[in-house]
């Protein structure tokens, strides 16, 4: 496995419930899972196609400042590898991709199947994720109710889906943001299936309720949140966190089940059994 980090050495809390997910995984199933992390935007650093499975993480600023940049330029071509050889024939083995946040707004351009746009203010906190009938039939969210809720961290968007661009990749909007009668404002995607090796999600399937209830309730991170959106935010999330319906189910179901699929495809099979 290859973990595309796109944190720029900013704190975060992704990379920690990424690596705790995969061993957890790996724990579960006895597999002898070999994990290296590539530190895209301050080393420049990408995977090459020995890899079986890729996560490309969230991270800090604007999805659309870096265009023309070193590291952007480095990613869409390993995006494009990653591509290439999924769609030649001959490679029966196929590479698996999850994007999360980041990288999922970094792939909606790559792709050009929607408009990517800072939102009017920050979404912060966790919301409920309605989906769509594609949604409904994905292996990755099964298991899952609708809505279902997950951690939401973004100043951007993804909107004004290319259906078109959409349909000719054989690409799925699997769920989107809460619907809001009295807010005249489109609807984010907030999920898509990109073609059969690649999907991803603008919100965080990866948070960790437990992890991320102590991180909120530290002196440091509360007073933060206080200050730029209220106490009722915070005291929403710690709430939320802490029901096992929410947060601890959307962890226990989205990145295992995608490692389920490709683990499940990434073991060769005898042509004739």
């Amino acid at each position: 496995m290859a973990i595309l980090d796109l944190y720029q050495g900013a704190p975060n809390q992704g990379m920690r419930c990424i690596h705790e997910i995969l061993a957890l995984y790996a724990n579960r199933q006895g597999l002898d899972l070999s994990i290296e992390t590539f530190d895209v935007r301050s080393h420049l650093q990408v995977p090459d196609l020995s890899f079986d499975i890729y996560i490309s993480s969230g991270g800090p600023g604007s999805p659309l400042d870096s265009e023309g940049s070193e590291w952007e330029h480095r990613y869409f071509q390993w995006l494009h590898q990653v591509e290439r050889w999924n769609n030649a024939p001959a490679h029966l083995i196929k590479k698996k991709v999850f994007f999360i946040c980041h990288s999922f707004q970094l792939a909606c351009r790559f792709f050009k199947i929607g408009h990517v746009t800072k939102r009017k203010s920050t979404a912060f906190g966790v919301f409920p994720m309605h989906m769509l009938h594609e949604g409904a039939l994905e292996p990755v969210f099964r298991g899952l109710e609708d809505p279902f809720y997950a951690v939401d961290s973004r100043d951007y968007q993804v909107v004004q889906p290319n259906h078109n661009k959409l349909r000719e990749m054989g690409a799925r909007i699997l769920c989107i943001e809460k619907e809001r009668p009295h807010v005249p404002l489109e609807r984010a995607m907030m999920a898509i299936r990109f073609n059969e090796h690649m999907i991803g999600t603008q919100f965080h399937p990866e948070a960790d309720a437990i992890g991320m209830s102590m991180y909120l309730q530290t002196e440091e991170k509360k007073q933060t949140v206080i200050e730029n959106h209220g106490f009722e935010k915070w005291r929403s999330m710690i709430d939320h966190l802490e029901d096992p319906d929410k947060i601890l189910w959307t962890y226990a179901h989205i990145l295992p089940n995608f490692l389920d699929e490709a683990v499940e495809h990434s073991v060769p099979r005898p042509l004739f059994q």
